[in-house]
């Protein structure tokens, strides 16, 4: 199940790879979900006025919908780290998806403690490799 939070991690994702707004179906595939599903969760955004939808231009976040997409990407960032260069888990990003959306701010501010957050961080997040840059399999093994 995705939460709200999770799409607006997506759609923050998504806008920033394609520079622009957020199409429905480049959500719906980031988060492995219909595109149905992508926008009934996109409507409940905008009634929350945590985004804007414009029909066959896409998705764009509020501010309020960018500030919060941005700590729930740290978050995401600090249980990556905290998996891979803490506990060494192989499977440290399918974990991570798992976990995010039961995490709460409390223990995400404890684990954040343990890994010692860079200040760079949500911006730390590579799209592209689906990872945080500070992962230290990521630094052992840059993308070429």
């Amino acid at each position: 199940m995705n939460t709200a939070d999770q799409y607006l991690k997506a759609i923050y994702i998504v806008q920033r790879t394609e520079d622009g707004p957020a199409a429905t179906g480049a959500i719906a595939d980031a988060l492995d979900v219909s595109p149905a599903s992508a926008n009934e969760m996109i409507g409940k955004l905008e009634q929350r006025d945590l985004a804007d939808h414009e029909k066959y231009k896409g998705v764009r976040l509020t501010d309020e919908g960018v500030e919060r997409a941005r700590e729930v990407l740290q978050t995401y960032c600090i249980i990556e780290r905290f998996l891979a260069n803490v506990l060494e888990v192989e499977e440290f990003r399918n974990e991570a998806r798992a976990l995010e959306a039961v995490i709460d701010d409390i223990v995400a501010e404890r684990l954040d403690t343990i890994i010692d957050r860079n200040p760079a961080c949500p911006d730390c997040f590579n799209a592209e490799t689906d990872a945080c840059e500070l992962l230290d399999v990521c630094q052992e093994h840059p993308a070429d």
